[in-house]
């Protein structure tokens, strides 16, 4: 139940920040909102411990601002490969095994990997992610191991935000 109150609580708060309309009528409809969503996650049996993972906010303040470093880096990576008059680009598919043990942590890895410019999760299958690179030379730094040791972080907790 206490989740089911967090869930609530979470989704008027996210209501009341995109609304920007604080009168009565427009607040009861928030409140209705939110409580019909509780009760229909509540009737799924969606509201557990990956379907409202309170377990790893405090992570993400940790995760986000690394993503948002790794996303400047290749962003700029990227700028400089279109403007070269070379283009040197040089496409390529891998398959990379990711250390994530829960869907949570396999789309939170899939996505942060399509986040980053010049590379996209193509596919998921177990642990199993394929991934299109800009350059092969991507493909050879760690970036991709720091990644996945990140998102298991944020996952379980384990390693550390600075672990390589």
């Amino acid at each position: 139940m206490l989740r089911a109150f967090g869930l609530g609580t979470a989704l008027f708060g996210f209501w009341l920040a995109l609304s920007g309309h604080y009168t009565p009528l427009i607040l009861s409809f928030g409140v209705g909102s939110c409580i019909l969503v509780v009760y229909l996650s509540l009737r799924m049996d969606v509201v557990d411990h990956e379907g409202v993972p309170y377990h790893v906010v405090w992570r993400l303040f940790g995760y986000v601002p690394w993503l948002l470093k790794e996303i400047f880096i290749a962003n700029f990576q990227v700028a400089m490969i279109i403007l070269d008059p070379k283009l040197p680009i040089s496409p390529r598919m891998v398959l990379f095994h990711g250390s994530q043990h829960t869907d949570l942590g396999r789309a939170v890895y899939a996505n942060s990997i399509t986040l980053t410019p010049g590379t996209i999760t193509t596919g998921v299958e177990g642990n199993e992610f394929q991934i299109h690179a800009l350059r092969a030379a991507d493909l050879e730094t760690d970036e991709e191991q720091q990644m996945d040791v990140m998102c298991t972080w944020v996952e379980r907790g384990r390693a550390g935000p600075n672990a390589r």
